[in-house]
């Protein structure tokens, strides 16, 4: 071994070894004065990574909107200087506007706003101005028996090809030298953890890293085994701790993916991780690169050219979860606009029927187990009032006011929740938020089903698909929070737009139904 190569290893080894060290010295401190129970090493890189991070598809998504608006300026700007008036204005902007979305269209075909060509578009130069040209060609064809000079000149409409192949290389070579940007400030990238270590995990290290047009930040390692199967340092990246307080990290840090860098062989260490990790709102992949069994290329996504296996898929990804966002805040503000008049009747009876403030504010789990301050109006009594909900309101609660009866049992007590949606901490739709001590028969809710805390990777919703089908009101045995969970995780995993429009069609018809509200 020459001196650089002791060298190496003599600074690897003191590296091991004070990791090692912190975190042998901190486990007992942190389990015993830190409710999450990560050790100091893992909470100090998870504080470093606190910064959100753009998704790479939104990023995407807003550039390709940039592009059908630039290229409709630019065909609408030659529609109004330079056009003929034999056709109507109308006719021309149709045929603008349909042109400007066809090239769009050609360009997301041929793979166009893929992240690789997005940040190389020199060498993908065929893709995207034959993807413009395209367009054109099939417009002009579709117009030919409309006698398309009539509505563009062709020296105008060869101007527009010009101008707006000019305008896609110019704003492509400028978005490109972003993209590269914000990849080394880490604006834009996916953040991952590695679950498993030893020579498997530094092989799958070692490929994402001979990515070309790699985007993946792998933020640590987490494993169970010991040291001396699992190394401290794998392919220089840390290893963090195990997987229970990989749990917590990612409650902490916005993680996109979990890889599991196991052979697909260890069925039963895999299903043991799977039970422990499906509550995060993640991506959580099987690495299949050093796997020799071998399925249909279909089975597999890639991350870069790194085969994976999809074994969970984050939920309201991305554009689902902007798109659900408008959809809150415009019904919100409907409601608000609806209601106004009802809201106003209840602060005025809860605040003249008893002492106290007409709004009560309890702790609530969120998204991701965040916990969140949930508004309502005030149904007890200010002295009997239980912000924990330790115990839960019963039939004929003496702790429930006349007033708060009522607008308990008809749900007028949750409509402040709507300020929770226009803030962002709730979503119209989703499972109800329980608050974070509530129990059945002095069993917390996560005691009695076992992957509760799954039902956290949505946004909490001011009603759900649970609460529609009769599963609302006092839990008071098992089977109704298991059941209500069961619902809640059917949601998860076959939302869409629809069915949130649909659940929230149904809501003031199945209020109807009081028999479990107290």
């Amino acid at each position: 071994m020459n001196t650089s190569e002791k060298s190496e290893q003599f600074n690897l080894d003191n590296l091991r070894k004070q990791v090692s060290e912190i975190r042998t010295r901190d486990i007992g401190e942190v389990n015993s004065e830190r409710p999450d129970g990560m050790n100091a090493y893992a909470r100090q890189i998870a504080e470093q990574l606190r910064e959100t991070n753009q998704s790479p598809a939104i990023i995407v998504g807003q550039y390709r909107l940039f592009e059908l608006l630039s290229q409709l300026a630019f065909g609408l700007a030659i529609l109004f200087f330079g056009t003929t008036d034999n056709h109507p204005f109308v006719s021309k902007a149709l045929v603008t506007v349909a042109l400007s979305g066809l090239a769009i269209v050609f360009l997301q075909i041929s793979d166009a706003y893929q992240i690789p060509v997005l940040r190389s578009p020199h060498r993908f130069l065929h893709r995207i101005l034959g993807s413009w040209v395209a367009a054109f060609a099939v417009m002009v064809i579709a117009l030919l028996p409309f006698d398309i000079g009539n509505i563009y000149s062709y020296p105008l409409l060869g101007l527009w090809l010009a101008a707006g192949a000019a305008f896609l290389l110019v704003a492509r070579l400028l978005f490109a030298y972003g993209i590269r940007h914000w990849a080394r400030n880490g604006v834009m990238e996916r953040r991952a953890v590695i679950i498993g270590g030893g020579e498997p995990a530094k092989e799958l290290i070692r490929a994402l890293e001979h990515q070309p047009d790699n985007d993946i930040r792998i933020c640590g390692i987490f494993d169970d085994r010991g040291e001396k199967r699992s190394p401290v340092m794998v392919a220089g990246y840390p290893k963090l701790g195990n997987v229970a307080e990989l749990v917590d990290f990612a409650r902490l840090v916005r993680v996109d993916m979990l890889i599991i860098a196991l052979p697909i062989s260890a069925e039963d260490r895999i299903l043991q991780l799977l039970k422990m990790l499906w509550v995060l709102p993640v991506d959580i992949r099987l690495a299949a690169h050093a796997n020799k069994l071998r399925f249909r290329p279909r089975a597999y996504s890639h991350v870069g050219a790194v085969p994976m296996l999809d074994i969970f898929n984050k939920p309201i990804r991305d554009w689902d979860g902007v798109a659900k966002r408008i959809f809150d805040i415009f019904f919100s503000v409907v409601a608000l606009a609806l209601l106004w008049p009802v809201m106003l009747g209840a602060a005025i009876a809860v605040k003249v029927t008893s002492r106290g403030p007409v709004f009560f504010m309890q702790k609530r789990h969120g998204f991701n187990n965040e916990i969140i301050n949930v508004f309502k109006f005030r149904s007890m009594y200010t002295h009997m009032s239980d912000p924990s909900a330790r115990n839960a309101v019963t039939k004929n609660d003496p702790r429930v006011t006349p007033v708060g009866r009522f607008i308990r049992k008809t749900s007028i007590d949750e409509l402040p929740q709507l300020f929770n949606v226009l803030l962002g901490s709730l979503s119209l739709v989703g499972p109800r938020p329980h608050a974070v001590l509530a129990a059945s028969h002095n069993r917390t809710y996560s005691d009695v089903v076992e992957g509760y805390f799954a039902r956290h990777r949505v946004k909490p919703g001011v009603t759900g698909w649970a609460q529609i089908n009769g599963w609302r009101g006092e839990i008071d045995s098992d089977d109704k929070i298991k059941f209500r969970t069961a619902y809640d995780l059917y949601y998860i995993e076959n939302w869409s737009l629809l069915f949130d429009l649909k659940i929230l069609f149904l809501t003031p018809f199945r209020l109807l139904n009081t028999e479990n509200a107290y």
